[in-house]
């Protein structure tokens, strides 16, 4: 498996655990709200690393995995959120927010080198 199946499995790993949150978030205003923003989010990250895979241009390719990236700082962010205002106990989502965390530097990774490889 290449480093490019790897991260893309991971990314959808992320998203069945994203899901999994988001339908464990309290029936409230808030929990809704967050939840409909995190699940978007969340699963926005693969599907944008999935469609830079088959980037049309060179351009596509550069600019859709910096979506991903951007996406997954969101879902972090709301992980995050969730975490301070202690709306899901800390330890449910301690392990997500490592993976998030872990994902995010590899993106930036990932876009940092293909920009360069652009160029």
């Amino acid at each position: 498996m290449t480093d490019s199946q790897q991260v893309g499995e991971r990314l959808l790993e992320y998203g069945a655990r994203i899901i999994k949150v988001v339908e464990c978030l309290p029936h409230t205003v808030v929990g809704r709200r967050i939840g409909d923003q995190l699940l978007r989010s969340g699963l926005s990250v693969g599907a944008n690393y999935e469609e830079a895979q088959a980037g049309e241009s060179r351009d596509d390719f550069v600019h859709k995995p910096q979506i991903a990236l951007k996406e997954l700082r969101e879902s972090n962010y709301r992980l995050r959120l969730l975490i301070k205002a202690k709306t899901l106990p800390p330890d449910r989502l301690r392990d997500i927010l490592d993976e998030s965390n872990q994902l995010r530097a590899m993106l930036s990774k990932a876009v940092a080198t293909t920009k360069n490889k652009a160029k």
